[in-house]
């Protein structure tokens, strides 16, 4: 499995006793769709390695704790420390109407209900305080904030995004 192929799950944080049983920081809203899962994919190195869950059970707010087969000790769990979880992309529920995942959209071309055809995304910038859908437009880059308020419709049949974005926004990088 590539991790191309794959979503970024959560990170090991810290290991919860001494029978090799680790926590987990999910990345996602909902830590409840992953309580029950079989399998990740753990990081080690450049690989990602199937491993099977033995039991799971969610842990104060979005932290999983997992017991995983062949971990079973103190020294087991370590080798696991800050190493990230993956599972496939197929295992992503389906989101519906508006809602949508970062990778989903790329490639999607954004429409602007003042301004018209904006560009087409080319990735998402989420390391700041709001997303950011990177259009490229003939070469020039133009950054959009993910407003739930700017995005009127996403058409996935057509893959494109209709948004209403403050009067001069797209303006600015033109």
């Amino acid at each position: 499995m590539k991790k191309e192929d794959c979503f970024y799950l959560g990170k090991i944080v810290k290991k919860y006793s001494f029978k090799g049983e680790v926590l987990v920081k999910l990345d996602t809203d909902e830590p409840e769709l992953y309580e029950k899962l079989e399998s990740v994919f753990i990081a080690l190195g450049n690989d990602l390695v199937p491993f099977f869950i033995e039991a799971s059970s969610l842990h104060k707010s979005n932290l999983l704790r997992l017991r995983l087969e062949d971990v079973s000790t103190d020294e087991d769990a370590d080798a696991l420390l800050r190493c990230e979880l993956y599972l496939p992309l197929s295992a992503l529920p389906e989101l519906s109407g508006n809602k949508f995942y970062f990778h989903e959209v790329i490639g999607f071309t954004v429409e602007d209900e003042r301004f018209g055809q904006v560009g087409l995304i080319a990735g998402v910038n989420d390391t700041t305080a709001q997303p950011l859908f990177r259009i490229d437009r003939d070469g020039r880059e133009i950054l959009i904030p993910m407003n739930d308020e700017f995005i009127k419709k996403v058409d996935r049949n057509n893959k494109t995004i209709l948004m209403s974005t403050p009067e001069g926004l797209i303006d600015l990088y033109l």
